[in-house]
């Protein structure tokens, strides 16, 4: 039965709670649809597959799965609950809405250059205080630090070592399915706080470092773009980061906005302690 049916509940939440009921290729578009609704609402049934990365026929069927009889109903439904999150938030409400970066005749450039703009305020919205500062505290303390990250969040995940080891903390990567990346996950123990990067669907080699850290009963933290993300569910922490884009490839400043800020977290407990060594590197 769909959400309109149940009059209490939303999309979103209805996708969410059958979440495990859905197949590997549904669930790629569950997620994308809980997490881009504004997205979902205006974008075809063919551009939504693109951007999920499956079949427009896979888009159908999840549509049908939820209980409506095709993509245009789940679309009205996103659209509904689009208008209802915009409803609630306009100035009558308190909230000033902001005035657009660009003119409505964007270019190429400057639709992407917006889309980085709402999805760092939107990754800014959507993570806790609460899980910043016990996502500080972990990295700040924990013996050892691993991050995973594949793929494109190979890069992210080099960087955040980086980061880090100017702090004169600890860290290495896991960023292939190599033989010394499989030896650095067998090291993974108690005294571990291991990082999962991840964006769309995880790489297996990311979720294998969740779930070992979480049979050696190891601190886990995620940092994904996606809420119903395998690599979230592992994790004793979950930060989240928006990456809507325009582009062929997701945003990333999203991203790139929580490194940068948990690093300069960890700085910022005991700046006296690392200002001399932050000098010594010539950074400022």
């Amino acid at each position: 039965m769909p959400p309109a049916a149940q009059g209490h509940q939303t999309l979103s939440a209805y996708i969410s709670s059958r979440f495990d009921e859905f197949s590997r290729s549904q669930k790629d578009v569950a997620q994308y649809v809980v997490d881009h609704l504004d997205e979902v609402a205006f974008h075809t049934a063919e551009e939504l597959a693109r951007r999920a990365s499956t079949s427009s026929s896979t888009v159908v069927r999840f549509s049908q799965a939820l209980g409506f009889e095709g993509f245009p109903e789940l679309q009205e439904a996103a659209r509904e609950e689009y208008r209802h999150l915009h409803r609630a938030a306009d100035p009558t409400n308190g909230q000033k809405s902001a005035e657009p970066l660009f003119s409505l005749d964007q270019s190429a450039f400057e639709s992407a250059v917006a889309a980085d703009h709402v999805n760092v305020e939107e990754t800014a919205r959507k993570v806790s205080r609460s899980q910043v500062d016990a996502a500080i505290e972990a990295i700040a303390t924990h013996e050892k630090v691993l991050i995973a990250g594949t793929d494109q969040m190979a890069f992210f995940a080099s960087y955040l070592r980086h980061l880090l080891m100017l702090l004169d903390v600890r860290a290495e990567i896991a960023a292939s399915p190599s033989q010394e990346a499989l030896s650095r996950l067998g090291r993974i123990d108690g005294d571990t706080l291991v990082i999962g990067l991840s964006a769309g669907r995880p790489h297996p080699l990311v979720v294998r470092a969740m779930k070992i850290a979480r049979h050696r009963k190891a601190a886990t933290l995620a940092i994904v773009d996606a809420t119903l993300s395998e690599v979230s569910k592992l994790a004793d922490r979950t930060l989240y980061y928006s990456s809507n884009s325009p582009a062929f490839v997701r945003s990333h400043v999203g991203l790139l906005s929580i490194l940068q800020a948990l690093a300069y977290g960890v700085y910022a407990r005991d700046a006296a302690q690392y200002d001399d060594r932050i000098r010594a590197f010539r950074l400022k």
